[in-house]
């Protein structure tokens, strides 16, 4: 038996300037990919290939209107280059807004539906979900005595790597209570509170914008592990708009889902996991579990490494 290949796809946070720029117009399938989703956003296209390719310092890559469309574009190119040099990837998994990506490279979605979606996410954020969010050095079962019930668990990336979300009067008394615990807290640069219920009115303005733009999602054609229920994608998940779109609001479930995958086929035959962050941040977790401590899986990251310092995942 060989080793099944699991391609580990970005979410917002692991942007960074210039990210995979090494691979634009030197590979074709990754060029075209990214020049087709540019291309069919018009204007907004032209200024989102500018922020990418802008050197750093680029603070402006940071705001969800240019990290997403981005990460978005990025996840699908990197696959579609992998598809072309290696062969499909066995297995899907997407962080986020890494999810579109996979949906697309698992045949969920047109690639040419894409661009339609990341200008309606782009439309549906409008003034709502306001707030902020937290990487934090501690389980969600560490945390549960010292959130404030507006504070929500935004994403579980790691053993000990949880992200909370929230109203800012919320995070700041959630983040007083964790510092005087002792509990790392380190906040992040997002204007927006995702993957919390602030985010409800935006996704329900998503939703109505799925179907006004006429997309009707497939049944998979190879297998997604969903980072929203951790588990392989079903036929019916798939073809339900809601499933994607109130994505804004449910916690990112990035490391059961990983997780699971290393305990059942980590060792036998094993997995290969290919990292395409910018960041190196979707393999490091896994490099601590045991499946890749043996040698029966690995990581191998797709770019090279970013010399800025790693930011955590939302």
């Amino acid at each position: 038996m060989t080793r099944a290949t699991v391609l580990l796809l970005p979410g917002q946070g692991a942007q960074r300037p210039r990210m995979a720029a090494e691979l634009y117009g030197s590979h074709p399938h990754f060029t075209r990919a990214m020049d087709d989703f540019l291309t069919a956003l018009g204007p907004w296209g032209t200024r989102l290939h500018d922020q990418w390719l802008r050197h750093a310092p680029n603070p402006a890559l940071d705001d969800a209107a240019h990290a997403q469309p981005l990460l978005l574009a990025l996840g699908h190119a990197l696959g579609r280059m992998v598809t072309a040099t290696t062969g499909r990837p066995d297995i899907l998994l997407g962080h986020s807004i890494g999810e579109l990506a996979a949906a697309a490279l698992a045949g969920v979605l047109d690639p040419t539906d894409l661009p339609r979606l990341a200008l309606a996410r782009d439309q549906a954020l409008g003034t709502d979900g306001h707030g902020r969010m937290s990487a934090v050095a501690a389980t969600p079962a560490d945390l549960a005595a010292h959130l404030h019930p507006d504070t929500a668990i935004a994403a579980v990336n790691g053993p000990r790597q949880t992200v909370l979300s929230g109203p800012a009067a919320a995070m700041d008394t959630t983040e007083r209570r964790l510092r005087a615990a002792g509990i790392t807290v380190l906040p992040l640069r997002s204007s927006h509170a995702f993957h919390s219920p602030l985010m409800a009115p935006a996704a329900q303005r998503f939703t109505d914008l799925w179907h006004g733009a006429g997309i009707r999602p497939r049944p998979p054609a190879r297998t997604l592990v969903s980072t929203r229920t951790a588990a392989p994608l079903t036929a019916r998940e798939a073809t339900h708009p809601h499933f994607w779109t109130g994505q804004l609001t449910l916690p990112v479930r990035y490391w059961p889902a990983l997780k699971t995958l290393l305990d059942t086929r980590g060792t036998t035959p094993g997995l290969t996991l290919l990292d395409a962050g910018p960041d190196h941040t979707l393999s490091a977790p896994a490099r601590r579990h045991p499946a890749v401590r043996s040698g029966a899986s690995r990581v191998v990251p797709l770019l090279a490494a970013h010399t800025a310092a790693s930011r955590s995942r939302t």
